[in-house]
């Protein structure tokens, strides 16, 4: 005996991307921006001068990757229960990717679900934690392996907010930029090579083509069933390093310069991609003193934490590889004796 539920249907989550200066706008519900205390002390007042709601607060949470777990997330839950927000209740993530991610996913599970817009304020989640309504948090065993794909109403891109942005903060938003380029855009990659990020005007046009290279690809695969999944590139050895130095030693892009430049080497070692491009790609990265070396402590413990990456499966590692510069390839195939000795060339004895 069966009992059928018919629930095919249509659902557009299409939302608009606005690169400009923040416009005053109004919320006529219950809103809450989520912080932190240092985006908090720069910038709150600046946005405040432009959002007014029906009844607005303000949560905060502790600023770090580190805080990215449930314990944050209580405070923004508890928040909302306090104020007694409905399903026609908005969270604003107002703040870098951690923010973002965080408050994404507590709008996901709060009475089922509420909307909620993104208003980035570093570089890395302008260009990119902030499009795609990829959101989570982070736990013992890895990085945003609890969480849900919840788009945002809305995202509002300011340059304002970069005017205080730290030199490393900058150069992991530069990392970002970089990984989209290799992965699906050549020209864009020549453009940034000659280009200088840290005019305005240039930088502008950098977050615009970033951002447009993201939206395609999430317009095609919302749900990271294949084609999305290109844009960790880096990432699949980006997060044991994070993993390793417990989010501390290493801001996101870092870690993710740190992961190209291994999968740089690992296309190589394959033929996919020559050693003057995995050069090139290396320059423009110490170009912004991303790092691109680690000493890999324990090889077999290292590949080991593949294995709780979200892309892999009980037996198999999935890589993102570049092939050559404009070209990715995803691919669950890579002999481990190889991808052993790419390790070994970062070895902490090599």
């Amino acid at each position: 005996m069966q009992v059928h539920i018919p629930l095919k249907q249509v659902v557009d989550n299409s939302y608009s991307i606005t690169i400009d200066s923040l416009k005053p706008v109004h919320f006529d519900t219950k809103v809450a921006i989520v912080t932190n205390p240092k985006v908090a002390g720069l910038h709150l007042a600046y946005l405040l001068s432009k959002i007014t709601a029906k009844e607005l607060y303000i949560i905060t949470v502790p600023d770090g990757e580190e805080y990215k777990n449930q314990d944050s997330i209580n405070i923004i839950l508890e928040s909302l229960f306090n104020h007694k927000f409905n399903r026609n209740s908005l969270l604003i993530a107002f703040g870098g990717g951690v923010i973002g991610d965080m408050t994404g996913y507590a709008s996901s599970i709060y009475q089922r679900g509420i909307d909620f817009v993104q208003i980035p304020t570093t570089l890395l989640s302008q260009t990119d934690a902030s499009v795609g309504g990829k959101t989570g948090m982070n736990n013992s065993y890895g990085k945003n392996l609890i969480g849900a794909f919840h788009q945002p109403k809305s995202v509002y891109i300011d340059s304002h907010f970069l005017s205080t942005l730290p030199e490393r903060e900058f150069g992991a938003g530069v990392a970002e930029i970089v990984k989209m380029a290799v992965t699906f855009n050549k020209t864009f990659f020549n453009f940034l090579q000659t280009a200088d990020l840290k005019d305005p005007i240039i930088l502008q046009e950098a977050i615009k083509q970033a951002v447009q290279t993201k939206a395609d690809v999430v317009a095609q695969d919302e749900k990271e069933k294949g084609l999305r999944a290109a844009l960790n590139y880096g990432h699949t050895f980006g997060h044991v390093i994070e993993n390793e130095t417990k989010y501390k030693k290493y801001l996101h892009g870092e870690a993710v310069a740190i992961g190209m430049v291994m999968a740089n080497n690992t296309s190589v070692k394959m033929g996919l991609m020559s050693e003057d491009e995995a050069k090139s790609i290396k320059d423009l990265l110490q170009k912004y003193s991303l790092p691109v070396s680690y000493e890999i402590e324990d090889i077999n413990s290292f590949y080991e934490t593949f294995f709780l990456d979200k892309k892999s499966s009980d037996s198999t590692i999935t890589f993102i590889l570049p092939l050559s510069i404009g070209g990715v390839k995803i691919t669950d195939e890579c002999d481990k004796e190889l991808v052993l000795s790419v390790l070994k060339d970062f070895g902490i004895d090599s």
